[in-house]
């Protein structure tokens, strides 16, 4: 492999990787029914709304669940890897039902990633400024709002003490380590395609 072809992986993977983050936030942000009207729900929108306005008219949402951007979601990290896995060197053709799946092990893995770090970014905004009324400040909690309040209730009340954080973060590793990973392992996913996981 040439020191071109990995500049070229390397910038398809940044570049691909931040589009797909935006278009698994779209889904994301409308599973939690976030605010629409956030200044940063508006740049998602309008970020997606050109690849997803023709995948809906085939693709209906199901049940509140927004089908078309996942769908994309998984379609972008299909792409992504068949691009970086031809710039490897490695032939695609018979695979594509095995990328496939590599797809939506990294899509899941990226949504719980974003989960991950939202929960990191509100633990650290109530510490610096709670009850900010920053537009991505509200849209972080209310991505970890459904996260936490199922947490919340099974916990006892500790005078303030808000120790959900701890338990969902625990989960999602766990999730990560046990499911995800062992996913990944043994459907044979090679290493150059952990990036996206």
């Amino acid at each position: 492999m040439t020191g071109l072809n990995t500049a070229a992986i390397y910038v398809i993977q940044t570049l691909g990787s931040l589009y797909l983050l935006i278009v698994l936030l779209r889904f994301i942000l409308q599973m939690v029914r976030a605010d629409f009207y956030n200044p940063m729900s508006q740049f998602i929108v309008r970020a997606t709304q050109p690849l997803l306005r023709p995948l809906r008219k085939v693709i209906p949402g199901f049940g509140g669940v927004d089908l078309a951007s996942l769908v994309l979601a998984i379609l972008v990290q299909m792409l992504l890897m068949v691009i970086t896995l031809i710039l490897m060197g490695y032939g695609v053709g018979g695979f594509l039902l095995q990328v496939l799946i590599w797809a939506i092990i990294g899509v899941t893995s990226l949504f719980m990633k974003v989960f991950f770090f939202a929960l990191i970014i509100s633990v650290i905004l109530s510490w610096v400024a709670p009850g900010t009324h920053n537009p991505a400040a509200e849209l972080v909690n209310q991505i970890c709002e459904p996260l936490l309040s199922p947490i919340r209730r099974i916990l006892p009340n500790l005078g303030g003490l808000d120790l959900s954080p701890i338990f969902a973060f625990i989960a999602l590793n766990l999730i990560d380590m046990l499911v995800i990973n062992n996913l990944a392992a043994m459907t044979g996913m090679p290493k150059i395609l952990s990036p996206f996981m």
